[in-house]
């Protein structure tokens, strides 16, 4: 008889299932393809979009209710990138693979940091708050595209 110890540790020791894999495959597509589309509404908004001198000094509530449709739209895609982030951290954890959990916690990191420069750059326009928000978006592409480079194949 096997004791459920025993059981725990062979799992353990075949690696993540197909199916965990797959599932962080799914999570790091959506995080990617969310993000691709996330960035490509920002450089929209940078070129194309001014954010109201009313909404300057004010959180990212007063410019998502008041500002422009395109902000908003950019803002809410940003909070859906953030889910999807986090399910992906979720995922790698249940699959227990350190490296892709390192790697999806430093592209939610970089997230939550453009996040912050977002707000930052709604509240005083200054240009170093967008370039930050810009850079910090590309370092968790870079994660989520790293994340489905180093998953197994598809089995």
């Amino acid at each position: 008889m096997t004791s459920r110890t025993d059981e725990s540790a062979d799992r353990v020791a075949r690696g993540p299932s197909a199916r965990q894999i797959a599932a962080v495959r799914r999570a790091g597509l959506a995080a990617f393809v969310l993000l691709v589309v996330q960035y490509g509404i920002g450089i929209g908004i940078n070129l194309y979009v001014t954010v109201p001198a009313a909404d300057h000094g004010h959180g990212l509530g007063q410019a998502l209710s008041n500002g422009p449709a395109a902000i908003t739209v950019h803002i809410v895609v940003g909070l859906l990138v953030i889910l999807a982030a986090l399910g992906l951290v979720v995922q790698a954890i249940i699959a227990r693979k350190p490296l892709l959990i390192t790697i999806s916690v430093v592209g939610l990191a970089a997230l939550l940091g453009a996040a912050v420069q977002g707000a930052s750059f709604v509240n005083s326009d200054h240009p170093a708050a967008s370039m930050a928000m810009g850079l910090l978006t590309g370092v968790a592409l870079l994660c989520y595209g790293v994340t489905l480079y180093v998953l197994p194949s598809p089995r």
